[in-house]
């Protein structure tokens, strides 16, 4: 009497958790919306299938943090949209072709503006006239100057033709080497980026402008610095602009390798984060007792490191 007493309670027990089971048919069980037909035994064995194939999907849906990772380092934001994390994707997206177009956008700015001041630096300064003052001005000016001793002869080959037009660059370089004092930089040859730098940089080549006279005496040491020609000075701002525009273009491109390091990393860390959620379902597990098959309830919690 006592164990059949157990066994209706035990069958009571399990009928009412089932109902309960039965009300909350409108809610999902992993993401999945279980059928119900009335029958219980039928429906405890439909319920187990169905748990089973969802609980089963949950761990296919988990993602590989090292895969979220690979694919953001390559497009940034690439590896959100593998994990669903769609916002965050739209972000890292966004930055990168923002950094990208003002990155092109300012290189061509650059481009453009070196090609306004080389233009102007070819009309409007002259190696041989910066060539001729000095060394017309090399045994009185320059020699006093800077304490030397050095004769124009030594350099009578400086010029090529008798109008003095076309320079020896080779004796040029060794005749400013030889002045020493402000004249600190060895001209490099005509078309260089660094001849383009030089001559609107160093108060030496002052003289080469075509706004100089040939006639002044310009002195540049430490006691006395006269000042540059107002073409020197346009010409140096405008490659100062050309200059401002490459630096912008180039804090682009260091927001373009962050944003892939970045964008990866995080990936990374938000898949993980996903994987490690906490899940929990109430499903229905299945025993085998003699020739019958019976039912019951299970809650399920599991927390993935």
């Amino acid at each position: 009497m006592g164990e059949y007493y157990l066994i209706l309670v035990s069958k009571n027990i399990k009928s009412i958790i089932f109902v309960l089971l039965l009300v909350s048919q409108s809610n999902p069980i992993c993401g999945q919306d279980i059928k119900l037909s009335g029958n219980i035994n039928f429906d405890q064995k439909s319920s187990f299938t169905e748990t089973y194939a969802a609980n089963q999907d949950n761990l296919e849906q988990k993602k590989s943090p090292f895969l979220s990772a690979l694919l953001s380092l390559g497009v940034p934001g690439l590896g959100q949209f593998y994990s669903k994390d769609y916002l965050r994707a739209s972000i890292y997206f966004v930055a990168e072709a923002a950094a990208i177009t003002i990155g092109l956008m300012y290189d061509n700015k650059g481009d453009n503006q070196t090609l306004v001041f080389q233009k102007y630096a070819n009309s409007n300064w002259d190696v041989a006239k910066y060539a001729r003052w000095t060394i017309d001005n090399l045994e009185g000016h320059l020699n006093v100057l800077m304490g030397n001793n050095l004769q124009a002869s030594d350099y009578s080959n400086l010029f090529h033709d008798q109008a003095r037009t076309k320079v020896n660059w080779d004796v040029l370089n060794r005749l400013e080497s030889d002045i020493g004092g402000w004249y600190s930089h060895r001209l490099e040859r005509y078309g260089e980026q660094q001849y383009y730098e030089m001559i609107g940089k160093y108060p030496q080549f002052n003289p080469g402008w075509d706004d100089f006279d040939e006639n002044y005496l310009f002195t540049y040491t430490n006691s006395k610095k006269d000042p540059v020609t107002p073409h020197f000075d346009g010409y140096s701002k405008m490659r100062g602009k050309a200059n401002s525009y490459y630096n912008v273009a180039s804090k682009a491109v260091i927001v373009i390798i962050a944003n892939h390091f970045i964008s990866a990393v995080d990936a990374a860390w938000t898949t993980s984060q996903n994987n490690r959620k906490l899940r929990s379902n109430l499903s229905i597990d299945k025993i085998n007792i003699g020739y019958e098959t019976e039912y019951f309830t299970k809650l399920n919690i599991q927390y993935n490191f």
